[in-house]
């Protein structure tokens, strides 16, 4: 994790205390970057990582040329909501984050019966490209993700995992024109990652699932 990210993740918290403590209130526009610079003791990227963040989680809202406001849908809109109305790569950006962390910990604590879930819904991914069935590969995939986030043993980080499979597979449907090849080209990495956690390898399941997200599978 780089300076930059540990800081803004700081201003984060601030700005929820800030907000919870009745300093912001719903509607409230916040300050500027440069008074937020001062208040929060960071720098102009710092702050930008910050309200980005906290606008994909609907805690703010940008207007532009307006300012940034605290949101007053943020009490009481579900996440489902909140993802449904933002932009397809930062919920990508933030679903990356996720699998990272995900892998890493499937990779140290998956159990028997997690690598054999793991590996029937690999199975099921890999008779659906030869059967060329489509929905089938998508649902198979997404089964995959989803089997390797139960066996992080994190049940919040897998919880959350499975509020964006309805982005994914949004992203997927959007993607139908590419057919089965778009299935079948990453089939031998997604292969790497389940042999990667199989052997408890946290780096070689980084290392996969990186190659995965690069090639946009």
């Amino acid at each position: 994790m780089t300076l930059k990210t540990k800081l803004s993740e700081q201003v984060i918290q601030q700005i929820r205390q800030d907000i919870a403590s009745g300093k912001y209130k719903v509607g409230d526009k916040i300050p500027a970057e440069p008074e937020l610079m001062q208040l929060y003791e960071v720098g102009r990227s710092t702050i930008r990582e910050a309200i980005k963040a906290l606008a994909l989680s609907g805690t703010l809202k940008v207007q532009q040329g307006s300012g940034t406001f605290i949101n007053e849908q943020t009490a009481n809109e579900p996440l489902d909501q909140k993802l449904s109305r933002a932009d397809f790569e930062e919920v990508n950006a933030v679903r990356s984050l996720l699998e990272k962390e995900i892998v890493r910990l499937a990779a140290v604590h998956r159990n028997a019966d997690q690598l054999k879930d793991i590996a029937a819904c690999l199975e099921k991914r890999r008779s659906a490209i030869q059967e060329e069935n489509r929905q089938q590969c998508m649902d198979a995939d997404i089964a995959f993700h989803m089997a390797i986030a139960k066996a992080s043993s994190n049940t919040v980080l897998a919880d959350l995992y499975e509020r964006f499979t309805s982005i994914i597979r949004d992203f997927f449907t959007k993607r139908e024109t590419k057919g089965i090849s778009y299935f079948a080209m990453s089939h031998h990495l997604h292969e790497s990652l389940y042999k990667a956690i199989q052997s408890k390898s946290a780096k070689q399941a980084e290392l996969a699932l990186q190659r995965i997200l690069d090639n946009n599978y």
